[in-house]
């Protein structure tokens, strides 16, 4: 990038954001500090009114205001593959203000990007697996949830435990979302455990934004939280069934629940690939199939299996001799 691209590139940048640090511009560019300072002293020479705190970074001076920003090819490109996730991968509340966001996009776009993005439209598609929502579970709530974090305010939600079945009321201070595993994860200070939470927003039924704010700093960092917590289910097991086809039309949309990844039709069966965190857990689900599913892998599950059925087993017999 030469140095009038990249001028304009950071006087984006800085419109972009209340405070940018020099450390941000740097690395964004990788260029070193010292040519950041000499960039953002060119356009202070050429009128731009860029202020400075010592410490913190660079803002533009309440009240200036750049052209409207033209998107080249590349970008305008970039935006309809974003719109494309968005269509799948967010909930409904942010897939409308996404969609009308496009639209403001679209309406400063050029007539050859225009054209452009109107003939790729058709070419472009993201494929989920995630199943129908629910209508007892909204699935309207990401945009609040955005609009909490931003302002530090408390959450108050009524929130179904799959593992449990039971529906609690929660108050909560958020710390942020994260997407994986096909699913949206709201992360949590829960004033009700007294402990950090992930709950899983398909499952929240009904959530208000409280007046109350709370103190951010008191707690930790998203980065933190994952690299402190979520590292073991970043490594989930994974776990390959093979179900009578009977079955496996049985399960329905219960396979998602239990984290589905891929089924494949192998002569009479179908094999599912799932991921999951908890063995026993899944086990317990499997149990309730009966002979109508085979574990290809892992052992462990195997394992676990024999456990459990013993357990069950036990249980029945010892019940059987009481009487």
């Amino acid at each position: 990038m030469n140095r009038i691209d990249r001028l304009s590139a950071i006087l984006i940048q800085l419109q972009g954001k209340k405070i940018v640090k020099a450390a941000e511009i740097a690395e964004r560019f990788q260029i070193s500090l010292r040519t950041v300072y000499r960039d953002v002293r060119a356009l202070q020479e050429a009128g731009v009114p860029v202020g400075a705190e010592a410490g913190t970074g660079y803002y533009l001076v309440e009240g200036y205001h750049l052209p409207p920003v033209m998107f080249n090819r590349e970008e305008a490109a970039a935006l309809l593959t974003g719109e494309k996730l968005m269509a799948q991968l967010s909930d409904h509340s942010n897939r409308k203000q996404f969609g009308n966001a496009m639209q403001k996009i679209r309406a400063v776009l050029r007539s050859s990007e225009k054209d452009f993005l109107e003939s790729l439209e058709e070419n472009i598609a993201v494929v989920s697996r995630r199943p129908p929502a629910d209508s007892e579970f909204p699935n309207r709530f990401l945009s609040d949830i955005q609009y909490a974090l931003g302002k530090h305010l408390m959450l108050r939600l009524d929130y179904f435990a799959l593992h449990s079945e039971t529906l609690t009321q929660r108050e909560i201070e958020p710390i942020g979302i994260i997407y994986m595993m096909g699913y949206w994860y709201l992360i949590a200070w829960c004033r009700l455990r007294h402990a950090y939470r992930n709950f899983r927003m398909d499952r929240i039924r009904n959530l208000t934004v409280t007046e109350v704010s709370y103190d951010r700093d008191r707690h930790i960092s998203l980065k933190e939280y994952m690299e402190k917590y979520a590292e073991p289910a970043a490594y989930p097991h994974v776990v390959k069934l093979r179900f009578t086809a009977g079955m496996a039309k049985k399960l329905g949309n219960l396979r998602f629940y239990y984290g589905l990844m891929e089924e494949q039709v192998v002569g009479e069966w179908v094999e599912m690939t799932f991921l999951t965190s908890h063995l026993e857990w899944f086990g317990r689900w499997v149990l309730t199939v009966g002979k109508e599913v085979e574990i290809i892998g892992p052992e462990e599950l195997k394992g676990t299996m024999r456990v459990l059925a013993k357990e069950l087993h036990d249980h029945y017999l010892s019940d059987q001799g009481a009487i």
